[in-house]
């Protein structure tokens, strides 16, 4: 639920029968925190659904429905563990590349002539 505090400063006139901002504010669904005479501070939240969690709910609602349709469950379940577990270790080899060739100047320097020989190797120079 998204909110927006906003400080205002009070309408300029109030002439009867005439709409000013402020009673325009007043009929809008929002709390008033704070008064004070040069300034009305105003509290305002979304009723609606924002479109991250409709889309989370969406893709959640999606993913139901392909396991209430599916007959091989278990086969689902096997290639959600093997996801699980192919992330896991990319990510584990990522951590360890940067570990070993980046983060260490002399490292870099390693990966730079390892890449270079192996470019002149495949060049034949």
């Amino acid at each position: 639920m998204a909110s927006i505090v906003a400080s205002l400063p009070p309408p300029a006139m109030f002439v009867p029968g005439r709409s000013t901002v402020f009673r325009t504010l007043l009929k809008l669904p929002v709390s008033p925190i704070r008064e004070r005479q040069n300034q009305v501070h105003l509290v305002v939240k979304a009723a609606g659904e924002s479109s991250e969690s409709s889309t989370s709910l969406g893709i959640v609602k999606s993913v139901q429905n392909f396991w209430d349709k599916s007959e091989d469950r278990l086969a689902l379940f096997g290639l959600g563990f093997a996801a699980i577990v192919g992330l896991w270790a990319s990510t584990n080899l990522i951590s360890w590349f940067i570990y070993r060739y980046l983060l260490f100047k002399p490292d870099r320097e390693e990966l730079i002539q390892i890449i270079n020989k192996s470019v002149s190797d495949i060049l034949g120079q």
